[in-house]
């Protein structure tokens, strides 16, 4: 994926439009399906989308599904949901793109689960399905239509530099805690990179974790000694989360900043700190519910909230308008996809990041 330069990050109204874009697409779900069935988009024919997501049971995921299935019916759309059987399941996200073809969809929404999918998509796509990545843009971008998604790398921006204000010069410390040892996804080095360069640390390749220097300055919020620990795989996942924490700690107890890929991998360090009877700044992305409430437990020191609704239902909308003959979308200015917003979510602020409180957070926030 291409690094451009970016905008200016978000202000407050910027936030609270993307509340109110997001809260809108809350009251969507409780509309009563037979109304919505009978508008059918004019009573156009039904358009068969099939929404792929990586797996079934991270609360991101979930949300995704419940919301694109609620507002289906208000787009007139077929939807089917499939996923694959857990994280790095590339066979079950082919089997369902293949399905999708025989059934005739007109299109494909997925979280992709890596390059292993690229053929897969290809195929569709020759076979006339319009595809848009939602959440994780694929690599290389064009190999789908467009993506709909968080802005990974602002994400993991976002809270290095929480990360380097909470510091404030001292040492830090760090843990990286990412998603895979032996898949590239940009979801992963986005969010990883992001974070190093939030906190004023050099990356070498921008698409790669781990070959950055070990020692050195961070700069941001005046800088300091950073020492860089582990690069270790979670899978996503809290016990996965934890047996990383678990083998950084092995290395040097003395850790006191933890990047992680997402909020089970968070809780899941916790839980190896705490056992080890450590404590440590917790920084990490996606902003679920219950990512918000380890927010405001003190768990996690800051997340990047995300909106997998607004993905599911503007993508879902807009396979649905191309296929009645409506114009394709286009990525924002700047970027290779259709940003769809992101907050930092602090209840310890720091000067010069913009940031929502956790009970703000937890009134936009999805899942339980």
């Amino acid at each position: 994926m291409r690094i451009t330069p970016r905008a200016p990050r978000a202000t407050r109204g910027l936030v609270l439009a993307v509340a109110a874009t997001t809260a809108l697409g809350l009251a969507g779900c409780n509309r009563g399906s037979d109304s919505d069935t009978a508008s059918g988009d004019g009573g156009e024919a039904q358009v068969g989308v099939v929404l792929i997501t990586k797996d079934s049971t991270n609360p991101f995921f979930v949300a995704m599904q419940k919301g694109a299935q609620a507002d289906a019916a208000k787009n007139n759309v077929k939807l089917t949901v499939a996923s694959g059987k857990q994280e790095g399941d590339d066979q079950g996200q082919i089997t369902a793109i293949e399905d999708a073809i025989a059934r005739g969809d007109k299109g494909i929404l997925i979280t992709p689960m890596s390059t292993g999918v690229n053929a897969a998509i290809k195929k569709a796509r020759d076979a006339g399905l319009y595809v848009i990545a939602l959440d994780t843009p694929p690599d290389p971008a064009d190999t789908v239509d467009i993506t709909f998604a968080t802005d990974n790398r602002e994400a993991g921006t976002l809270i290095g530099q929480w990360a380097a204000g909470t510091m404030a010069g001292k040492p830090a410390t760090i843990a990286l805690l990412d998603l895979f040892n032996d898949k590239i996804v940009s979801v992963d080095y986005n969010r990883d990179q992001g974070f190093l360069e939030g906190m004023g640390i050099d990356v070498a390749d921008p698409k790669k974790n781990g070959d950055e220097a070990k020692t050195g300055k961070y700069t941001a919020a005046g800088g300091g000694d950073y020492t860089i620990v582990c690069n270790e795989a979670g899978n996503g996942a809290e016990d996965g989360g934890r047996s990383a924490m678990e083998r950084c700690l092995s290395r040097n107890p003395n850790i006191n900043v933890v990047y992680t890929i997402n909020e089970p991998t968070a809780v899941g360090a916790n839980a190896a700190l705490q056992a080890a009877g450590k404590t440590a700044t917790i920084v990490s992305i996606d902003g679920g519910c219950a990512g918000v409430a380890s927010v405001k437990s003190g768990v996690i020191g800051a997340t990047a909230q995300q909106y997998p609704l607004k993905m599911a239902t503007e993508g879902m909308a807009a396979i649905a308008s191309i296929a009645r003959g409506g114009e394709k979308p286009t990525p924002d200015e700047g970027l290779d996809f259709k940003n769809t917003g992101v907050a930092l979510v602090t209840d310890k602020p720091v000067d010069g990041v913009e940031s929502i409180t956790s009970d703000e957070a937890a009134k936009i926030c999805w899942g339980n």
